[in-house]
């Protein structure tokens, strides 16, 4: 089963240039199953039925999220309408959406996961308590198992990684907007990256203009952010799953868009 990981969309600039990456993405590596992270996708913060729409156009199967997913008031009902959105799984209960899913892909079941750190970010369980609860829920149906984990620090993200070796396909970490070096198969057959990256504009600050980041930082002052334009990059990991659920690869990417 090939799965190809897209990292955070950010924005019209994210947007756009996933649907002009798509093709080659797709002539390269031949992806039974796309998944991107669009919880940056509306205007930087959150996602909308519409940005959602437009991510599946482009070409995504399933759409995961993070610690933005309720930042648009007008996606709730959507989030728990359409079943491809998953929203972290360790969120309250009672939050809209869902928190996983099963599709076929490359002739297995396949369960995507979604999941958020508690380090520096509103969780409301721990991530690893979640994953097992998940692990034993899945048991019996889906033969690979692939986490979105969005978390802010990196020892949170390996740590998970490890924990989760040889119990599930990747884990894909998401959120800080910038690759990591990491990317390896761990000794039990999952695929780790810290950080997969951003979808968007690296003109700016993760996605967003420099100069009101800049003023911001500089100042102190609550200064609106505003999106970064051109030099927009495509970025994400792809990933080989064999037989019994166990990567046999992982390959991260950095594609840039001509704009």
């Amino acid at each position: 089963m090939n799965l190809l990981f897209i990292g955070d969309v950010v924005s019209s600039a994210g947007r756009n240039g996933l649907a002009s990456a798509m093709p080659e993405l797709r002539d390269r590596f031949s992806p039974d199953l796309v998944v991107v992270n669009g919880e940056n996708s509306a205007g930087g913060v959150g996602i909308t039925e519409g940005t959602a729409a437009e991510l599946f156009e482009a070409g995504a199967d399933l759409i995961t999220l993070g610690n933005h997913a309720y930042r648009r008031r007008e996606a709730w009902d959507y989030l728990d309408d359409d079943q491809r959105v998953l929203r972290p799984s360790n969120f309250r209960h009672s939050n809209p959406g869902r928190g996983y899913c099963v599709v076929e892909a490359g002739g297995m079941e396949v369960a995507v996961v979604n999941l958020i750190g508690k380090v520096a970010l509103d969780a409301a369980r721990s991530p690893f308590d979640e994953a097992d609860r998940l692990l034993e829920e899945l048991d019996g149906r889906a033969e690979a198992v692939v986490v979105d984990f969005h978390a802010e620090v990196t020892s949170e993200k390996v740590a998970l990684g490890w924990y989760l070796d040889g119990r599930v396909s990747a884990v894909l970490g998401t959120h800080t907007h910038v690759p990591t070096a990491d990317a390896r198969v761990l000794p039990g057959g999952t695929a780790f990256i810290s950080d997969v990256g951003m979808t968007g504009s690296r003109n700016g600050v993760l996605g967003v203009n420099r100069e009101t980041v800049i003023e911001r930082m500089r100042t102190g002052l609550p200064l609106r952010f505003d999106d970064a334009e051109g030099d927009v990059w495509v970025m994400g990991a792809a990933v080989v799953v064999g037989p019994g659920g166990r990567a046999d690869s992982i390959e991260p990417f950095q594609v840039p868009v001509e704009t």
